[in-house]
């Protein structure tokens, strides 16, 4: 270098680049019992709360998870789909067994896949299903307890399922749903809604939409229980749901009979049943 040679100036620090990621989804079941519903709370035990603890454990990094349906407080899930972001070496297996140490059995993850990059729990699903149990026998049997509504006066089924038909379509529902923010559409398209009789005093609703407002299913149920107790007439459904007022469906049954059955998504995940 001669004194007239330009002076090499600092070396530039080397640009660190971020680990890729994956976009993981989570098949998982959990009994709402014991939580305030699924989403995050300050100083509440949620479902989220509890697994998003697990994940960060396991993977060292900050979760945001997101999923498929928020559940209401003391709500079960048998199909609730979340997803995020992982770096992109991770042990889906490990991970499972992982959460699953810690969390089960309360909460348990049922399957772990690689998703597409763009696949959101929430956005991409196509329709959830909802099933809603009825204990209908004289006494109460302390093993449903937890997951069924006991109702020990008798119940027309026949007349339950009549109930069901105005439901089926693309309606309104504000009759069946709380309302949070007053500029929120309560529109939604429900595809089957329908009553199964298992014996043994058993009954369950079935119900599948394109997505569900809140309390709406529990709302529905009430409706249709007082149908099978005679307090309200089959025919009068209809008008219930044309009044488009909360007033109009008073009975709102209890959380621990709901559970997020499955959540739909194109093409099919392929995954447990």
């Amino acid at each position: 270098m001669t004194l007239f040679s330009p002076q090499a100036g600092p070396e530039a620090p080397a640009a660190v680049t971020p680990d890729p990621t994956v976009r993981v989804r989570l098949l998982v079941a959990y009994l709402g019992a014991g939580f305030h519903g699924f989403a995050l709370q300050p100083g509440q035990r949620t479902v989220a709360g509890v697994l998003v603890s697990a994940l960060e454990r396991h993977l060292r990094h900050t979760v945001e998870l997101v999923c498929a349906g928020r559940t209401d407080a003391g709500v079960h899930a048998w199909g609730q789909v979340v997803s995020f972001d992982a770096r992109h070496d991770v042990d889906l297996d490990r991970l499972a067994r992982s959460v699953n140490r810690s969390t089960s059995p309360a909460v348990v993850v049922r399957a772990a896949a690689r998703a597409a990059p763009d696949f959101d729990a929430r956005r991409s699903a196509t329709g959830r299903r909802y099933r809603y149990t009825v204990l209908n026998t004289p006494t109460a049997d302390p093993f449903r307890a937890s997951t069924a509504w006991h109702v020990a006066a008798p119940l027309d089924v026949a007349a339950m399922r009549l109930g069901c038909d105005p439901l089926i379509g693309e309606h309104d529902f504000s009759s069946f749903c709380r309302r949070p923010d007053p500029e929120a559409s309560l529109v939604r398209v429900v595809r089957d809604a329908r009553w199964v009789d298992e014996g043994g005093g058993v009954l369950r609703f079935e119900v599948e939409a394109s997505s569900f407002c809140h309390q709406m299913v529990r709302s529905v149920v009430g409706t249709l229980v007082d149908v099978g107790a005679g307090k309200v007439r089959a025919g009068e459904v209809s008008g219930i749901l044309r009044a488009r007022t909360r007033a109009a469906a008073r009975t709102l049954a209890p959380p621990h009979g709901l559970c997020l059955w499955e959540v739909g998504y194109e093409p099919a995940e392929g995954w447990p049943g």
